[in-house]
């Protein structure tokens, strides 16, 4: 059939398979979006959780070392060595997750600064079993070195916010990907609209309301009935059939 149902059939289909596919797409890119912005935040949050870790094994290894070097308690030695093989571990666990691996290379050095100056306390200090007191070693050798571990970890934990800066806006880029699909379907479609009334308005409104016309002319005035339908659809069939049905009626009147 080439009438008025299948133009308005295909009318709005084409209306609702285009906002069916730029919701689609405007899907997969949301989703896109969601992902890599859950993708930060969890790096975001497991950067702080490791150097929170860090932190914990460093203070936990200062005090160990207060108790060794200033107090002259020989019992803290393995929990010393414990911390700091806590701070490698979670060392090596930052270097397999790393999203900046160049934030890595102060934090490295730091440890094994610190790792250095442990080995040789333990080797000639309290670890040896002399149990003496050296309290110059302690400030101005093993703090120093904790100081700048404290500061490594510092850099380390604000690295992945400090790359936040390029990552959101490639995520303001998504974002605008995302909605761009629908905007662009949005102006389509109220185009689509205005033609679809457009032409309903020609070929079946206006068509309609002249045979309206020219009907109740012909009751009210026996005007001829005319149809001035511009296409061969039902509205040109139902002039024709009124005007049989006219024509019928003047005949039946005659006999």
């Amino acid at each position: 059939m080439t009438g008025i149902r299948k133009r308005i059939t295909v009318g709005f289909t084409s209306i609702a398979a285009l906002l069916f596919f730029s919701g689609m797409i405007s899907f997969f890119e949301l989703s896109h979006l969601s992902n890599d912005t859950e993708e930060i935040l969890k790096a975001n949050s497991r950067n702080i959780e490791l150097a929170r870790a860090m932190i914990d094994a460093a203070d936990e290894q200062n005090r160990s070392f207060i108790h060794l070097a200033v107090l002259g308690r020989t019992d803290y030695d393995s929990l010393c060595r414990a911390s700091m093989v806590r701070i490698e571990q979670t060392l090596e666990e930052a270097r397999r997750e790393a999203i900046v691996p160049e934030a890595l290379d102060s934090l490295s050095y730091a440890v094994a600064e610190l790792r250095m100056l442990t080995d040789d306390f333990l080797v000639f200090g309290a670890g040896a079993g002399q149990g003496y007191v050296d309290v110059y070693w302690y400030d101005n050798d093993y703090r120093n070195g904790y100081e700048a571990l404290s500061k490594a970890i510092g850099s380390f934990m604000t690295s992945t916010q400090n790359s936040l800066a390029p990552r959101t806006e490639q995520l303001k880029k998504n974002a605008y990907r995302s909605v761009m699909p629908v905007l662009i379907s949005l102006a389509v479609v109220i185009a689509v609209v205005l033609m679809f009334h457009f032409f309903i308005t020609i070929y079946c409104i206006n068509p309609i309301l002249n045979m309206n016309k020219s009907l109740g002319n012909y009751l009210q005035f026996r005007t001829p009935f005319k149809t001035d339908a511009e296409s061969r659809d039902e509205m040109l069939e139902l002039g024709e059939k009124i005007n049989i049905l006219i024509t019928e009626s003047k005949r039946t009147t005659k006999e």
